[in-house]
């Protein structure tokens, strides 16, 4: 994961509900949910957080 390079921790990570794609959410230092989403237009990713059924929809901005 490219936070762990930089020595930054997550707040949460985020699939990418359309490739399975793994990143750190938005609260996150590095952004990189965000940033797939802007490289690919795959737009929502869901929260991996154990007993959390979170997604966010990157095209609205909100959660779905």
């Amino acid at each position: 994961m490219e936070c762990r390079t930089f020595g930054w921790t997550w707040k949460r990570l985020m699939a990418c509900l359309t490739c399975g794609w793994v990143a750190c959410s938005n609260d996150s230092p590095g952004r990189h949910a965000r940033e797939h989403y802007q490289e690919t237009d795959h737009p929502v990713a869901a929260s991996l957080e154990p007993g959390a059924p979170w997604r966010w929809c990157y095209v609205h901005g909100r959660p779905v």
